[in-house]
């Protein structure tokens, strides 16, 4: 499979697009009043459902094709459930490397840096950690966005649209344990941007891969795309849904969850 180089800008775009929305995150918590949780929440539902949705229905189903050309349809079906469950595994080692007490995740709230002062340093270590959790946690997010958008951008643009709604707590989480240490808005703000820019250094990574090593034959292609939907549907099932159930009610989040999914059903109905 041969990309143009337009192709590969726009994968490179998308992935840039949704690390850099941790900056986002982090600027709404320097200029809104309060956190409107239950629009979060729903947003976050609705990350959630687009990821699991086009996971299991679209890049499984494009994992499993693939393979099949190359290994025929028994081989080619538990390869795919393989890289599935691999995706899986490889991000869930990422994320039992982070320590728990310095949780990228714990749910942050604007309304906290109300009146606030610096007084502790160890916020400092606790926000640099939670910065460079959250890098670890984009970066396999990175090269999941940018190899779906190297297929089929159809696909890559509610991807990365998901993605980067869910960094934008995770911009929150960095950026306020780091004003409460420093009372610096600028260093909250940068420390929160540089983590997201782990996205596209995934992607960067993904391409060296691909192009110089590797190739993107059938089997590589059907790898990949196996293991970014097991990424996405482990982000979704340990990330997304649990953050979106902190900051609001469980319907909420849920409601979010359907409409995701509903939207991005209907999305690829309308490109059949």
């Amino acid at each position: 499979m041969e990309f143009e180089f337009n192709t590969v800008a726009i994968a490179f775009g998308m992935t840039l697009f949704a690390g850099l929305a941790t900056g986002i995150g982090s600027a709404i918590a320097f200029f809104a009043k309060r956190t409107n949780t239950k629009f979060l929440a729903l947003s976050l539902g609705f990350s959630a459902g687009v990821m699991i949705y086009v996971s299991l229905v679209e890049i499984f189903q494009k994992a499993k094709d693939a393979l099949i050309l190359d290994h025929g349809v028994v081989s080619g079906t538990w390869y795919t459930v393989i890289s599935f469950f691999g995706g899986i595994l490889f991000i869930a080692i990422i994320d039992k490397m982070i320590p728990s007490f310095e949780n990228p995740h714990e749910v942050k709230k604007i309304e906290d840096l109300d009146g606030k002062k610096p007084i502790d340093r160890k916020l400092m270590r606790m926000g640099m950690f939670s910065a460079l959790a959250i890098g670890i946690h984009n970066f396999p997010e990175g090269l999941a966005t940018f190899a779906a958008a190297l297929t089929d951008p159809t696909i890559a643009i509610p991807i990365a649209v998901a993605i980067a709604i869910h960094n934008v707590p995770e911009g929150i989480a960095v950026s306020v344990p780091i004003y409460y240490a420093t009372g610096s808005r600028k260093k909250a703000f940068l420390y929160s941007f540089l983590s997201g820019l782990a996205e596209p250094v995934g992607a960067l990574i993904g391409f060296i891969l691909i192009y110089s090593f590797l190739g993107l034959n059938n089997t590589i292609f059907g790898v990949l795309f196996g293991g970014v939907a097991g990424i996405m549907v482990f982000i979704s099932l340990d990330e997304l849904l649990p953050t979106a159930e902190e900051y609001g009610e469980h319907h909420v989040a849920i409601y979010g969850l359907i409409a995701g999914m509903a939207v991005m059903a209907l999305s690829l109905l309308l490109f059949l």
